[in-house]
């Protein structure tokens, strides 16, 4: 089979690869400037490209920083650039370009550019480019209708809160402090951080504030998603060696590549499910190229070294990227989605390179055990993978570690993963049960570790909440006053002393744990025992912890770059000073959240040997630039509410998009 030429003209490629590389650049720079809108935004509705694109300027030569994601050493340009077929004459005007003058005003005019094109292009290249759209339309409808009943979702998020809430009525309910206390509170904790919320870039982005840029209007769907489609299979191409492409670390799919594309969708006023559908088609279609490679006989088959760069360096880098996606423990894909992969190949197969008889292959042979076997053998990938792996041994003292699957989305073509962990649990169920419904197209794992010493140090203080003084304290209100002294160094009642010891060592033993699991968890990342896929990370309480432990540990890795595009710690148990928090930000690709409560005072006083001189993130935001603070104090009643708030803070914050958001819209039950 050969390849079939690409339905973008070389001008189109050019500016593909353009306003990729502007976004890359971008995307790194908004790392540590993040753009967004305070929860009062100006009533002039600025327009989306003066607002929402940066207008930084930079006069320094990419070549003089090797730090920089468009720099040669970083592999992460040059390659698209070689895989679009770009003149090699023009690499470094295009690296130079996403340095210099306004991005605001490049966008617009390579938008402009690929719009020019599009209405001079030939029949031929319209047609490729409307039956691609069409595809692209179709495997939407199948990932959308994939979250299935989202009501009854709802309501068994609901049965869950419910019954969380009855286990917990006589505990973190306070009765409300007599005013004064609560302004102390408040006052303290505004002082301590000498912020306001706009300083501490807690978004919220309105309608208005989602203007597309103006030269949008000029590009038709089905232009915009052939330029993504050629720029995701770019990024998962290997290219061979060259002496002018440097290559990456690692291979597979890259978190900066995936936020480059994810703030370009945004360009292209696109939702990213668009995006997510063309990674599954192109991580299906390889999968079919692969099962037709088998049987192909290549010495009937002749090709040039570049066309088999072209069409075997996607199989290898989709390979990569789908590590565990391939990975077999009772079938490769979900029925539906080789079915619709089958319907799907007349038409793909004219566009394609990787789509044609292939595609009937894999539609037959996925739908088998034996055939789901061979595929996944011939990628390498018929390991179990997260949920085979038992680390429970790998480092001293950590007795569970273990990854189990949730969600729907398992073996079904997904280039993304997500780690859910849960850090204050009372039984099992509450690993998984925080994380249900949600409506999320990565492939979904929960990590539950240590399950006796996480529930043991939440039993005792449930326990402690239940006691006669903490009720006493509680029915009178006094617990924020008790957080109050803590910000102002007050002493304490010996005998609250004396209650509050009887948690410590448990929760030490916990904190312990979780520092373990955290390193533990950094290796199994950068082992990519995951598939070479960006992950995004969420955990609350504890389990946040665990994430910021993972990220230090990542930190200090030579090895690490780009394989963690999101983070979001609810709740974390973690000092604000000293910590080194710029340094796990640089390993984070995309928006690196971190949600507080400042009522949240059992946190404060379970870790109140760092509050006064430290700080702490789980009950005030964290003045580091590039981390997106967000105050839920309004849906927090206690630090127990994480286990059913969680589910309903996600939803707010939207983190499908590539700018800050948190949408306080959103009706919270």
């Amino acid at each position: 089979m050969s390849s079939s030429p690409s339905p973008l003209t070389a001008t189109q490629k050019y500016a593909a690869a353009a306003l990729f590389a502007l976004s890359l650049h971008q995307a790194q720079i908004h790392q540590s400037r993040p753009l967004g809108f305070s929860s009062h935004p100006d009533d002039d509705g600025d327009n989306f490209s003066e607002e929402r694109v940066s207008t930084s300027s930079s006069c320094e030569s990419v070549a003089d920083d090797p730090q920089l994601w468009a720099h040669d050493s970083s592999g992460l340009l040059r390659p698209i650039f070689k895989y679009l077929e770009i003149d090699i004459r023009a690499w470094d005007g295009l690296q130079q370009t996403v340095t210099y003058a306004t991005a605001s005003h490049h966008v617009g005019a390579f938008i402009r550019l690929l719009a020019e094109e599009s209405s001079d292009g030939s029949r031929e290249s319209s047609d490729k480019e409307l039956a691609l759209a069409n595809a692209i339309k179709a495997m939407t409808l199948s990932l959308e209708s994939s979250h299935g009943d989202y009501a009854a979702k709802q309501e068994k998020q609901r049965e869950y809160e419910h019954a969380c809430r009855e286990k917990f009525k006589t505990s973190e309910k306070t009765a409300e402090p007599e005013s004064e206390d609560n302004d102390l509170v408040t006052t303290r904790l505004e002082e301590k951080d000498a912020t306001t919320a706009e300083e501490a870039h807690v978004q919220s982005v309105t309608e208005s504030d989602r203007k597309p840029l103006k030269e949008i209007t000029m590009l038709s769907y089905a232009t915009k998603v052939t330029v993504l489609y050629e720029l995701l299979t770019a990024c998962l191409a290997n290219a061979p060696e060259d002496k002018n492409v440097a290559t990456r670390q690692r291979k597979g799919y890259d978190a900066r590549h995936r936020v480059a594309l994810r703030l370009l969708s945004t360009w292209f006023d696109l939702k990213w499910i668009t995006v997510e559908s063309i990674e599954t088609i192109v991580a299906c279609s390889a999968m079919a190229l692969l099962k037709e490679k088998e049987t192909e006989d290549v010495s009937r088959h002749p090709k040039s070294k570049w066309a088999k760069w072209k069409r075997g360096g996607v199989i290898g880098g989709a390979a990569l990227a789908g590590g565990t996606l391939l990975a077999v423990t009772g079938g490769l894909a979900a029925p539906a989605i080789a079915a619709g992969f089958s319907a799907l190949a007349p038409t793909l197969g004219t566009i394609i390179p990787f789509v044609g008889a292939g595609a009937a292959a894999f539609a037959s042979a996925a739908g088998t055990v034996a055939g789901s076997v061979a595929v996944a053998a011939s990628f390498g990938a018929a390991g179990a993978g997260l949920t085979g792996s038992k680390m429970a041994r790998r480092i001293g003292d950590i007795d569970e570690f273990e990854f189990k699957a949730v969600g729907g989305n398992h073996n079904q073509g997904r280039l993304a993963v997500q780690i859910l962990i849960s850090g204050f649990v009372f039984e099992e169920d509450d690993f998984k049960r925080p994380w249900d419904g949600q409506c999320d197209n990565s492939e979904s794992y929960v990590l539950q570790w240590e399950s006796k010493h996480l529930i043991a140090v939440s039993t005792a203080i449930q326990d402690w909440l239940t006691s006669a003084l903490a009720m006493e304290m509680m029915k009178h209100g006094a617990m924020m006053t008790v957080l109050s002294s803590l910000l102002v160094a007050l002493a304490w009642p010996a005998t609250f002393l004396y209650l509050i010891d009887i948690i410590d060592s448990k929760w030490t033993i916990a904190l312990n744990r979780s520092d373990k699991a955290g390193k533990l968890l950094a290796e199994v990342l950068l082992k990519g025992l995951h598939g070479q896929r960006p992950v995004t990370l969420i955990g609350f309480s504890l389990g946040a912890r665990v994430i910021f432990r993972c990220l230090q540990n990542l930190a200090e890795s030579e090895n690490s770059a780009g394989l963690v595009e999101r983070v979001v710690l609810l709740g974390a148990p973690i000092r604000i000073k000293d910590m080194n928090w710029e340094a796990t930000r640089k390993v984070v690709a995309g928006r690196y959240v971190s949600v507080y409560s400042t009522n949240d005072w059992m946190l404060g006083i379970a870790f109140r040997a760092n509050l006064l001189t430290q700080g702490l993130a789980g009950i005030q935001p964290v003045n580091v630039p590039g981390i997106e603070n967000v105050d839920v104090t309004e849906l927090i009643e206690g630090h127990s509410s994480y286990l059913w708030r969680t589910h309903h803070i996600l939803e707010q914050l939207e983190l499908d998009t590539y700018f800050p958001v948190f949408n306080r819209k959103i009706v919270v039950s």
